[in-house]
């Protein structure tokens, strides 16, 4: 992702690369050649040390156990932070970033780009403009396996020499290296390191019916998964959070993600016109990597099958469909879809949408340079860390309640702890010294 960050970024005519940091020497070499006149670092504390004077922003795009330690130490020292997302590992890093940003009112974004995009855009003013009436149900999925039912590597092979294998592990635990595993993908799939599908994949696909309906976070959450194995992630996941009811949803809201292959599972909410509801009406899965390629690809669907990945909004006026990503959200009402062009066009044109662009190459950097703009005194980021915080802290608490399959769990916005008390220990980790 550090590639791609760095591209969208520097994309911007106002954005020069002063300093780029890998605790990989081939990622870090590859970055060079493309900005040969920033300085080169390899531990991002150093950077920040002698740099600190020549830094007006910093990106963040480390795997999920070092967004916390990186970020706040940059907004220690007053710079602005984009953050890929999930914003932290731990609950109470989000809380920490929340803070910190807030108290030294600092520009900050997270990394959830298609927040910026036509189509949820556009969702989110349909929603809210109550074409499905109060929403009592949201359905979201994703087929991609960012869990591990294994069991940890056996053995030790020796650390690549363009690797400080020290400075990847940071903050965490620092195993012993196994090629293939950990570093560069596998660590989404670790408890130690990453968050699971639900921290890659959630993010973005909680984030449009979390803003449309201004939720806050959960009151319960509840994991139907294989027990925990204290190393992996579940590579199948359906976890069920309830939410106090906002002005756009009933008294109360049921959410239901599912992940890994084959999701969804199948449900009376998710049959489309023209579907045999007794038939698995998901789209076939294409490649489904670590990479998150799926993710890039909107894989359109025909109109009686369900995409790959996407959500569904369940109101007392029917249902709204909004794939991920670049297609437009469709209405269902007693089993039929509803032609809602005239109440795209009105939404569109009162809040000056425009055209929707199909084009992923000129619309991803968009989220990135409304950061820069920002920095500049250019309007405002909308992905804040006041925002992203409490949509990562519900993103954690799934992943947290999948350490007690079948269990619900109550969550205390205010004390931020559970009533379960076995369940607060994971809220936040141990730093490592490195």
């Amino acid at each position: 992702m550090g590639a791609e960050d760095l591209k969208a970024i520097s994309s911007h005519p106002d954005v020069d690369v002063v300093a780029l940091c890998d605790v990989d020497a081939l990622n870090l070499s590859t970055a060079h050649k493309l900005h040969p006149k920033a300085r080169v670092f390899f531990d991002y504390r150093a950077m920040l040390d002698e740099m600190a004077d020549e830094i007006d922003a910093v990106i963040v795009s480390t795997p999920d156990h070092t967004h916390a330690p990186a970020s706040m130490l940059a907004m220690q020292k007053n710079k602005p932070v984009y953050c890929q997302k999930p914003l932290s590992h731990y609950v109470s890093e989000s809380r920490a970033m929340k803070k910190l940003a807030a108290e030294k009112g600092l520009v900050t974004q997270m990394g959830i780009q298609v927040h910026s995009f036509y189509d949820y855009k556009l969702a989110t003013l349909l929603i809210q403009s109550g074409i499905i009436g109060k929403v009592h149900t949201v359905h979201a999925w994703s087929p991609k396996n960012h869990g591990y039912d294994g069991p940890p590597p056996e053995g030790e092979d020796p650390v690549p020499t363009q690797l400080d294998w020290n400075l990847w592990a940071g903050t965490s635990p620092k195993p012993p290296y196994k090629e293939g595993f950990y570093h560069p993908g596998v660590w989404r799939k670790l408890m130690d390191y990453g968050c699971g599908t639900l921290g890659d994949m959630g993010v973005h696909i909680f984030d449009t019916p979390y803003n449309a309906l201004q939720l806050d976070v959960p009151r319960t959450i509840t994991n139907e998964c294989r027990p925990t194995n204290g190393f992996g992630f579940p590579e199948h996941n359906t976890v069920t959070y309830e939410f106090p009811g906002t002005k756009y949803t009933a008294k109360s809201l049921k959410w239901i993600w599912y992940d890994g292959p084959g999701a969804p599972a199948k449900h009376e909410d998710l049959v489309l016109p023209g579907m045999d509801a007794k038939a698995d009406g998901k789209k076939s899965v294409a490649s489904v990597d670590s990479e998150g390629k799926v993710s890039l690809d909107p894989m359109v669907a025909g109109e009686n099958e369900l995409p790959d990945q996407g959500a569904m909004f369940v109101g007392t006026k029917g249902r709204l469909l909004l794939p991920h990503f670049m297609q437009l959200p469709r209405k269902i009402v007693k089993g039929k879809y509803v032609d809602i062009s005239k109440e795209i066009a009105k939404v569109s044109e009162a809040n000056g949408l425009g055209e929707p662009i199909r084009n992923y190459d000129t619309e991803g950097p968009k989220h990135y340079h409304q950061f820069v703009d920002a920095c500049l005194g250019k309007g405002e980021c909308s992905a804040p860390f006041e925002y992203a915080s409490r949509l990562t802290e519900t993103i954690l608490l799934g992943t947290i309640a999948g350490r007690f399959p079948g269990e619900t769990l109550h969550w205390d916005a205010e004390t931020a702890q559970f009533k379960e008390e076995k369940a607060n220990q994971y809220l936040s980790g141990e730093y490592r010294k490195f």
